[in-house]
């Protein structure tokens, strides 16, 4: 069954001050395949010629055995062409059809069905040639298949000539003519099309003509925001479901165009049941398409988690339609913004994929383009980004969007004051696209620190001046620049906005009431006199702004508010009639204020100077330390340094005590002159005799000489060695 679908929205942020969203509303649209009947007419025409051929053959009864022969191979031919016609097995047709040409090349009849098939076998481009080589021959006759030919060769320009061209508007030439007025975004005229086609023809393609009726009207709430127009169309299919959420989402009927889309979902999945030849990845591949609008609905919602997850499903299911994927991975795009750019990178190339600009609406294709440069602007390609925004202010060169990214692209190389000249040059050639950019230059300058040109420009924007909010905004930016005469001055521009155009409404009275506060706030009370009068002429039994009128005049007149202070309520008036005590005590008091005790004789209060004096709190005794002596005397002096103590005399210089271990091993300084082998006339052997029970070790009994070795070092001397470090370098090192 053929389908017309309209489809998929996507939005990305440009990083650019005042982040204006750049919503892209990305629509698939392919109609119905026109069925040209093309199998009915090649099977009619070919019957046709078959029986002209052999009432020929049979009336020529003496004729030469050649031409006889001729005849009988044509008039088979032509049988051929009916049986293959019939069989839809267009191919072998073309043969017989080419062996009929050879023998009458100017064979009007066997022209046509040449055309037909090639146009079944989908040869769009030799279809054509062939008609334009044959034009003189054919004629009129195939100004259909001419128009159909161009169009799916996506030449829809040529197409409209040659449908207009048309001597006779028959049709199926009307309902082609739909087909290209959709395809150039001429809705109006479209919808008119298929309403005159739905009224005045009945055949088996009624519900196609409605669907695609459907589509229109889904497109034009979608690109043109024209209001939602019920045209009596039933939801009896899935196709009609979907085109009808689509016009839902035009108008922000959110929830209702997901509630539509389950329909659309169920009606598809009974539908497609009832096949049998359908599989299951039939279905879903089916499904794909509104699948893809739930999750862009859900996105709208805020749902980016589950919305990431349905268009991955999608994604995963690799739909032969690109228009499909390219929206998709698009969407996709627009929720990583500048997080998880590597998998942005893979996804914008399924934007590149053939085909695709034939298969989504401009507006769709130029969102794509946006959301490619800013995607190279987040990914640190500022050269790419340039190049792609240039190109498309180039095709674009009053659309706003791509100077604001390249004005982003320069704020993220720090160079804001290239960013203000190129806005400021933008928003003088197109004044009409200047309040977007005004904004954006305002929050530049913020960024710069200039608040005054952050307020005149704001100021010279027409269209918002006088809104609350940049009311607001001004007065806070001057009121912190301490510029209370500017601030004032635009209370006052906008309060005579509102007195020329919307005299006494709820915003004229709302500015009136701030501006007199701000002017009571900052002490200019002669000025808030006139705001005041006008408040309580509107309503004079407002207290609140009598009482600040009356303030306001004791400073300018005090006889005027004399005068106005007798409107003022009497004390018993304004007083309630409410037991304070019943009502602190009561259950829903949060709060119970504690009553004070009755004053006794003895507890009355003591003359001031008399009154007690508070209880010091004991000091807890300190510790002290372990070897402290608490009946000796401290020491004055304990807390300074030992040198600076007036008992200190430095170090005492003791003698010189043995170095024990220096010099050779196993000698001492009492016994080295002794055992000095040098000093001796005969040197003993330096090493034993074999057989000698003495080495040169030994010392003689009577000496009275200790061993080196046995000799005990004193307390003093006994010294810890520290441990050696291990040498680097592993075993066997030098």
């Amino acid at each position: 069954m053929s389908r017309s679908w309209f489809i998929l929205s996507s939005r990305f942020s440009c990083s650019c001050c005042r982040r204006r969203e750049v919503t892209a509303s990305s629509s698939f649209c392919s109609f119905f395949s026109f069925s040209l009947d093309t199998r009915n007419s090649l099977s009619s025409t070919a019957a046709a010629k078959e029986r002209q051929h052999h009432s020929q053959f049979n009336t020529a009864k003496d004729s030469a055995t050649k031409m006889a022969s001729g005849g009988v191979a044509v008039a088979s031919l032509w049988t051929e062409v009916n049986r293959c016609g019939q069989n839809g097995d267009y191919t072998r047709a073309l043969k017989a059809l080419s062996k009929i040409l050879h023998e009458n090349r100017d064979d009007v009849t066997a022209l046509h069905c040449k055309i037909v098939c090639l146009v079944q076998n989908g040869s769009f481009k030799e279809a054509l040639n062939v008609m334009n080589t044959h034009t003189k021959v054919l004629g009129s006759e195939v100004v259909f298949e001419k128009a159909y030919c161009e169009y799916r060769l996506n030449r829809v320009e040529s197409a409209l000539k040659t449908i207009e061209n048309a001597p006779d508007q028959t049709d199926k030439l009307k309902e082609l003519y739909g087909q290209v007025l959709y395809r150039l975004e001429r809705y109006d005229e479209c919808k008119t099309v298929y309403t005159d086609l739905i009224r005045n023809s009945q055949d088996e393609y009624e519900e196609e003509r409605k669907t695609n009726l459907a589509a229109v009207v889904a497109a034009m709430s979608q690109w043109e925001k024209a209001p939602m127009e019920d045209l009596g169309l039933s939801e009896s299919t899935y196709e009609l479901c979907y085109n009808t959420a689509c016009a839902l989402i035009g108008q922000g009927q959110l929830t209702e165009a997901f509630n539509t889309l389950r329909q659309a979902e169920e009606l598809c999945r009974v539908s497609l049941a009832e096949d049998s030849d359908v599989t299951e990845e039939d279905i879903e591949s089916e499904l794909a398409v509104i699948h893809s609008q739930m999750a862009y609905i859900m996105q709208l919602q805020g749902r980016t988690d589950e919305a990431l997850q349905l268009y991955n499903q999608v994604i995963k299911l690799k739909p032969s339609d690109v228009g499909l994927l390219a929206v998709t991975a698009n969407n996709i795009i627009t929720i990583n913004k500048d997080q998880n750019v590597f998998d942005s990178k893979k996804k914008v190339k399924l934007t590149n994929a053939e085909g695709v600009e034939y298969k989504l609406a401009k507006k769709q294709l130029q969102a794509i383009e946006f959301n490619k440069a800013l995607l190279a602007m987040y990914t640190n390609q500022a050269d790419q980004c340039r190049k792609l925004s240039s190109s498309l202010q180039s095709q674009n060169p009053g659309h706003p969007r791509p100077v604001l990214i390249q004005a982003a692209q320069l704020c993220r190389e720090k160079q804001h004051s290239k960013a203000v000249e190129l806005l400021q040059q933008f928003s003088e050639q197109n004044p009409e696209s200047a309040s977007g950019i005004k904004l954006t230059m305002a929050q530049l300058y913020l960024v710069q620190g200039h608040v005054t040109k952050a307020c005149d420009v704001l100021r010279s924007i027409e269209e918002f001046k006088h809104k609350a909010g940049m009311v607001s905004a001004l007065v806070t930016m001057y009121s912190h620049e301490e510029d209370i005469d500017s601030a004032i001055d635009v209370f006052k521009q906008a309060i005579e906005y509102y007195q020329a155009e919307q005299p006494g409404s709820a915003a004229h009275l709302a500015l009136v009431r701030e501006a007199a506060n701000f002017k009571l706030k900052h002490g200019r009370k002669k000025e808030a006199i006139s705001d005041l009068e006008q408040l309580w002429k509107q309503n004079t039994n407002d207290v609140h702004t009598l009482a600040q009128l009356i303030s306001a005049y004791s400073l300018v007149d005090t006889d005027k508010a004399k005068s106005l202070s007798k409107h003022l309520p009497s004390a018993d008036t304004m007083s309630f009639n409410v037991d304070v005590d019943e009502l602190e005590n009561s259950h829903g008091a949060t709060y119970v204020r504690k009553k004070a005790g009755k004053v006794v004789g003895e507890n009355l209060p003591k003359e001031i100077g008399q009154g007690e004096v508070k209880k010091k709190r004991k000091k807890k005794k300190g510790k002290l330390p372990k070897n402290c002596d608490p009946k000796a005397t401290p020491d004055l002096e304990r807390w300074l340094p030992m040198k600076e103590r007036s008992y200190y005399r430095g170090k005492k210089k003791g003698k010189k005590k043995e170095a024990i271990g220096k010099g050779t091993q196993g000698a001492t300084a009492a016994a080295s002159a002794e055992f000095d082998a040098s000093k001796t006339a005969t040197s003993p052997p330096t090493s034993p005799r074999p057989g000698s029970a003495t080495g040169s070790s030994t010392v003689p009994s009577g000496s009275g000489v200790v061993p080196p070795r046995q000799q005990k070092p004193s307390s003093g001397a006994t010294r810890k060695k520290a441990p050696q470090k291990k040498k680097k370098g592993g075993k066997g090192g030098w």
